[in-house]
């Protein structure tokens, strides 16, 4: 008798990851962002807006433009994280000097404040996210992402 269409449906995905490295690896991907973004709204700062804050406290004041492209964030959902760190008093939006049809989004001491409150989070989380690795595994992930980013060349 042929197996139920449940019992293949439920074995199929593992014979699809195996086949297709692609979809596995956006099945992966769907489930960090998934966590990421729940453990990030319990710290009260979403993904992106983490993203953004951190950004600017390593680079100094950037345009929106840069922000999104760097953080690969859709510029219309760039606006509204940078309209909503900015309403909360985050950063701050100010005429570039480099550009005067463009605005540099600033980060502020509050901003400075939130993002080390988000910061204490993200060794938990990771640890969490990625228990089921080794830790010899998780940094051959990260070399591995890193080579398929082509983030050392």
């Amino acid at each position: 008798m042929p197996p139920r269409t449940a019992d293949r449906e439920a074995v199929y995905f593992p014979t699809l990851a195996a086949e297709r490295l692609d979809i596995a690896l956006c099945r992966a991907s769907a489930a960090v962002a998934r966590a990421a973004e729940a453990r990030a709204n319990e710290s009260g700062i979403g993904v992106g807006q983490h993203l953004v804050l951190k950004m600017l406290a390593e680079v100094g004041p950037t345009s929106q433009r840069v922000l999104s492209d760097q953080l690969r964030i859709d510029r219309s959902v760039m606006v509204g994280i940078c309209d909503s760190l900015e309403q909360a008093g985050h950063v701050r939006r100010e005429r570039d000097a480099g550009d005067r049809r463009a605005y540099a989004v600033t980060l502020t001491d509050s901003g400075r404040q939130l993002l080390a409150r988000a910061e204490e989070d993200v060794p938990a989380f990771l640890d969490d996210t990625f228990a089921p690795l080794a830790p010899a595994e998780r940094e051959q992930l990260s070399a591995l992402l890193g080579k398929l980013l082509r983030l050392d060349a």
